[in-house]
């Protein structure tokens, strides 16, 4: 037997992006024809797609943990690596997807509605790409980044234009097996009905959808029984029906307190206030039951409720109750909204937005911002030439200029990123400048060997002197 399952916790994690290549082009007669490494493939990305085929979320509560495709790391030739496959989950008309926190991230109603859940890692950019008038040959390539890890939540809320709510076994799954072509377990004892049931119904020109909600008791919305499992599955219905039974067994229930028990529930629950009601007195074929919905009968209608009799076992009150349905959808559909075309909003950012911010935390200055924090994941801190291009590019960014404003000294610590992923260094000005002692960047040792030893000397010398006379000129108490 399918068990249902209607809420899981799903542990996505998209694919890191592909390294990339650090070659220099050799061939016969010509061994440094210059960078040729490749850049890094896209990491492939958790895409959540709605399904009509999908009912249930059973799939994700037996393997909660879903991993896309990692890019391939680039090769030397200019050849790039592969990208990721996309990890496609598909999901049941109707799901809502939440974070931890129970925010609400996507709510996915109609085929073929698309979330991406987790968003995979850029590549790696190899070192032919990073190749430019002052950076000639690379010794270097950048890292793929890795990709996005998140929690999810995942609800289904069923998609249908009537709910049918009531106690156990007062005869929805029958009602809902004449009305549509459904073929629900149908019994006589109580919570026969474990899971959602759905049904389409034709009533001249409309078609509908009817769901039957199971487990409604006194005290659901507080969780007691099954019913605060299945009380989402009313939200996004149009109108609610009460079925009442007119034959229960049990002698402290009857049609009226059981309608005042679940109406009390889905008043808790919230939300639900303006959802036209319809009340349906049941079995009416067994002659206490008819005697029963004769009584109470004038009493339902006092209060404003449209009450049909029937009876889904003699087939009795069934197209009238089709068509008072099929009545109030077709309003409910014709008031709804029209939905716009989407409207696409640029917001350009504002003149002073640097892209991150510095503060200060005790004696550690903190950076936090999109590019510095990319950047440091795709350096590799064993290469020299590598943390001074990532010096340079935090210069050109002005984190140098804030982080002087912000009170850093010569000694200082600086972290870049949260603080589990943080790298941690002790700062220096001019990072350039340092990094330039460190590696000199854009330059690869076996190109250096074809010239002659005593012009590369002096060229070190002049370089060398050029550096420390812009150091020593640089005073921090004057920016």
């Amino acid at each position: 037997m399918t068990t249902f399952v209607d809420r899981v916790e799903l542990h996505v994690a998209a694919g890191n992006g592909g390294h990339g290549c650090a070659s220099v082009h050799r061939e016969k007669f010509k061994p440094l024809g210059g960078p040729d490494g490749g850049n890094g493939g896209r990491g492939g990305d958790v895409v959540l797609v709605v399904d009509p085929d999908v009912t249930t979320l059973l799939d994700y509560h037996h393997s909660p943990h879903r991993k896309a495709t990692n890019g391939r790391p680039g090769e030397g030739g200019n050849r790039s690596g592969a990208d990721g496959g996309d990890l496609v989950l598909p999901v049941p008309d109707g799901t809502v997807v939440l974070d931890r926190n129970g925010g609400v991230l996507a709510d996915m109603v109609g085929k073929g509605t698309t979330f991406v859940a987790g968003q995979g890692g850029r590549g790696g950019l190899g070192n032919a790409a990073l190749a430019s008038a002052r950076r000639k040959a690379p010794g270097f390539a950048l890292l793929g980044e890795p990709g996005e890890t998140r929690d999810v939540v995942l609800e289904l809320k069923t998609v249908a234009d009537v709910a049918l709510v009531g106690y156990p076994s007062a005869g929805k799954s029958s009602l809902i097996s004449v009305l549509s072509a459904a073929k629900p377990k149908i019994a006589d004892y109580p919570f026969t009905t474990l899971v959602p049931n759905l049904g389409v119904v034709t009533a001249g020109r409309s078609v509908f959808t009817v769901a039957d909600v199971p487990g409604l008791i006194e005290g659901a919305s507080e969780g007691r029984g099954l019913g605060l499992d299945f009380l989402r599955h009313v939200e996004r219905c149009s109108v609610l029906v009460h079925v009442l039974d007119c034959a229960t067994l049990e002698s402290d229930r009857d049609p009226v307190s059981d309608l005042d028990v679940i109406e009390a529930e889905l008043a808790r629950y919230g939300g639900l206030e303006d959802r036209p009601r319809l009340v349906v007195l049941n079995k009416v074929d067994i002659p206490d039951g008819r005697e029963l919905a004769e009584m109470v009968r004038p009493d339902l209608e006092e209060r404003g409720f449209r009450v049909f009799e029937v009876s889904a076992v003699a087939h009795r009150g069934l197209d009238a109750l089709a068509y008072a349905l099929a009545g109030i959808v077709d309003e409910a559909r014709a008031a709804a909204p029209v939905q716009e075309a989407t409207r696409v909003v640029i917001r350009p950012k504002a003149v002073d937005d640097t892209g991150f911010t510095v503060t200060r935390e005790g004696a550690l200055f903190r950076v936090r911002g999109e590019k510095p924090e990319r950047w440091v994941h795709q350096t590799d801190f064993n290469n020299d030439e590598a943390v001074g291009y990532l010096a340079d590019r935090l210069n050109r960014l002005g984190v140098e200029d804030e982080l002087l404003k912000a009170g850093a000294r010569e000694g200082d610590g600086v972290a870049i990123g949260d603080e589990e992923n943080a790298v941690v260094f002790d700062w220096e000005p001019t990072l350039s400048a340092g990094a330039e002692m460190l590696g000199r960047r854009g330059e690869d040792h076996r190109m250096e060997e074809q010239r002659p030893a005593a012009q590369r000397r002096l060229e070190r010398e002049a370089e060398r002197d050029e550096t420390l006379g812009a150091y020593r000129e640089f005073d921090p108490f004057e920016q």
